[in-house]
């Protein structure tokens, strides 16, 4: 499927590194401006859940309706089922545009992806794609919130585990007296003992900080529903088979290692929104967090959590049609390419940096780091490309999440790097976006809370059993 070229925008400051970035925050609004039929979307959940997102599309009568429409149809459904998590659509409107993207999620390899991974692994069942007439016959909205996390009482460990370390830290009541970060590599090991043995090694080093150890938090990147792992990169390398028989528990096996004390665990975005709401000591806060991937998280005006999914590495950012492709799910454009140590990789050759082929992602960005702390201007292209990038995906996110704080942390943000992206950022907003600059506000942690202040949060996300 291809972008519609007319609809594309250039951005006002265009990424140093990255001229031909087409952001789906400038594509939509150039869209809509022609776009006068309504139409809308009801993504519903499992548990009866049900969210909409009005928008318009072309009239059928004008030149190419159909297939501009199926296009951006395609890449907003794409966003709301990764962003906001369901496995039936509703869609109002033309219903060629339904008929669309029931063959996208049939025949195409990034439907087929996300039909079986949200469909069939989170939610356990493909994804469904339902027509109906008119916006007034969708399904009622509904949805529910709940509490997170804030627990402080006793003596506590919190872990966060990313594609290139893991994190832990303890506290006792609140007060961390320990922290630690270990290098490791589990995208692509094949034995989920490697896993467990790794979490294990770093829950035993903080123990060992504690007189005794009465409840264990965690964040990790994918999808835990009551512990249990529905979809996870974390363990791409393990076969089906040891997924099943394995990863799925293989959290409630630790929680039975450490005598089964209060034990939580939690999407990575989640955590960060989390770590940000208590660091700020405010709500409406969006976390991004950019490591390996891009994780996510909001908490809500009210201060508690969503049913949303929240993964911000899938959703559609760049339009154009030689965007860069994301490795796991085939798809482009997608946030992972943009919000992460991916992002600063494939931006290397753009920069001029050479680096061994053979670096992995954490030392080419630790290279590019050690460049950035030296003044090389090569480095420091890098980090306005980034802000360009993370600019423009705010503009799009603020269309769904209504966020008035937007914390971003991760090892990409360590630095002087991170400064620097956040003020291309603020400048993208304040130049095409005054009215969000003038409502948002941006915020990077401390250098300590932007490496550990996920896994400080994690801590605190069981609450211990009263007697």
């Amino acid at each position: 499927m291809h972008t519609p070229n007319r609809y594309l925008v250039a951005p006002a400051i265009l990424p140093p590194l990255d001229p031909e970035f087409r952001p789906a925050s400038l594509a939509w609004p150039s869209f809509l401006r022609a776009a006068q039929t309504p139409a809308a979307i009801a993504i519903e959940q499992s548990d009866g859940s049900i969210f909409h997102h009005h928008f318009s599309v072309l009239a059928p009568s004008e030149p190419g309706a159909e297939a501009t429409n199926a296009y951006f149809v395609e890449r907003l459904a794409k966003f709301l089922l990764w962003a906001w998590g369901g496995w039936r659509l509703h869609i109002a409107g033309p219903p060629e545009s339904a008929e669309s993207l029931v063959r996208h999620y049939r025949d195409q390899a990034p439907g087929q992806f996300d039909s079986e991974t949200i469909g069939r692994r989170i939610y356990g069942q493909p994804i469904e794609v339902v027509a109906v007439g008119t916006v007034a016959e969708l399904p009622v909205a509904q949805s529910t919130t709940a509490p997170l996390g804030r627990h402080w009482d006793g003596c506590r460990i919190g872990f966060d585990l990313g594609g290139s370390d893991r994190k832990v830290a303890a506290t006792i009541d609140g007060r961390c007296v320990f922290s630690e970060e270990t290098v490791w590599d589990p995208y692509f090991q094949p034995d989920p003992q490697y896993h467990f043995d790794g979490v294990m090694d770093s829950l035993r080093k903080a123990a060992s900080h504690l007189p005794r150890v009465d409840a264990i938090g965690g964040s990790a990147a994918g999808v835990y529903v009551n512990n249990r792992v529905r979809v996870a990169s974390l363990f791409r390398g393990v076969s089906p088979e040891l997924f099943e028989s394995r990863v799925k528990d293989l959290f409630l096996e630790l929680r039975a290692a450490w005598g089964g004390i209060p034990f939580e665990v939690v999407n990575d975005g989640e955590v960060t929104a989390l770590a940000g709401s208590m660091s700020l000591g405010k709500n409406a806060v969006l976390g991004l967090a950019m490591g390996t991937s891009t994780a996510a998280g909001f908490v809500t005006p009210d201060g508690a959590i969503t049913s949303w999914l929240n993964e911000l590495a899938f959703v559609p950012i760049d339009y154009r049609n030689n965007a860069p492709k994301e490795e796991w799910s085939g798809d482009i454009g997608v946030g992972a390419q943009y919000f992460s140590q991916q992002a600063v990789g494939r931006l290397l050759e753009a920069a001029g940096i050479e680096v061994d082929p053979q670096l992995k992602l954490p030392e080419r960005l630790k290279h590019v780091q050690g460049l950035m702390a030296a003044g090389d201007e090569r480095a420091v292209r890098i980090y306005e490309t980034l802000g360009v990038y993370l600019g423009h995906g705010l503009a799009q996110f603020s269309a769904f999440y209504p966020f008035r704080h937007v914390l971003v942390l991760g090892r990409v943000l360590t630095g002087p790097g991170g400064e620097l992206l956040l003020k291309w950022a603020r400048q993208v907003l304040e130049t095409e976006f005054p009215d969000l600059a003038s409502r948002v506000s941006l915020h990077l942690p401390g250098e300590s809370d932007r490496r550990h202040g996920q896994a400080i949060a994690a801590a605190s996300l069981p609450a211990l059993v009263k007697e």
